[in-house]
């Protein structure tokens, strides 16, 4: 099913709205759909390289209002929605998230989850929910979540918008690793920021 569904994404992003499609697509990826922004963002941007920053931009755009209605989700109608979603990616028990939010350094822990599943193949849509229902500072959650999304959206748009499509099979292979390390400066720049608010509160 999921493989299907790829592909007849991958067909829209020769439509003459792809970049509409690739806004919505990026909405709804932040909490049900499947199929995540890039594959749009890749093929596109190959036929519209001088666009990479409008592309980029509206995905990431899509993206942060997509986590946010996922966030409202979570916050107000779990039960009655945000389970069925997490069943659909086979999670029928969601409180080993909501553990890491209630141990020591629940912020900061939620923080890098949420880092990296920005990022990483870990479903986003699961911590955009699961942040709303525990009542994850709204704040924080917009600022992780636009800083992570932006740079991945950003990162593959400009490499396909100034090096052309030879830079496709390198990031399909290498982003991962990349995202990884990219994940890793966000959870350490968010902890920075974090601290400092913290204090400048105190």
């Amino acid at each position: 099913m999921f493989k299907s569904l790829y592909n007849k994404t991958i067909k829209l992003a020769g439509h003459k709205k792809s970049k509409s499609i690739l806004g919505f697509v990026s909405f709804i990826e932040s909490f049900i759909f499947p199929i995540p922004p890039d594959v749009l963002i890749i093929p596109i941007t190959i036929a519209k390289r001088e666009e990479w920053i409008r592309i980029a931009l509206i995905a990431t755009i899509g993206s942060i209002l997509g986590a946010c209605l996922g966030y409202f989700i979570g916050y107000v109608f779990f039960n009655e929605i945000g389970i069925k979603i997490f069943e659909i990616y086979g999670v029928d028990n969601a409180s080993f998230l909501k553990d890491k939010m209630a141990s020591e350094g629940g912020v900061f822990a939620w923080m890098t989850l949420l880092a990296i599943a920005g990022f990483s193949p870990v479903p986003f849509k699961l911590l955009t929910i699961m942040s709303g229902f525990v009542h994850f500072n709204i704040f924080y959650f917009i600022i992780v979540s636009l800083l992570t999304r932006g740079s991945r959206f950003f990162i593959i748009a400009f490499l396909i918008g100034n090096f052309g499509p030879a830079m496709k099979k390198i990031i399909e292979k290498k982003l991962l690793k990349v995202s990884i390390i990219l994940s890793i400066l966000i959870i350490i720049f968010a902890y920075l920021v974090y601290k400092f608010l913290v204090n400048f509160m105190s």
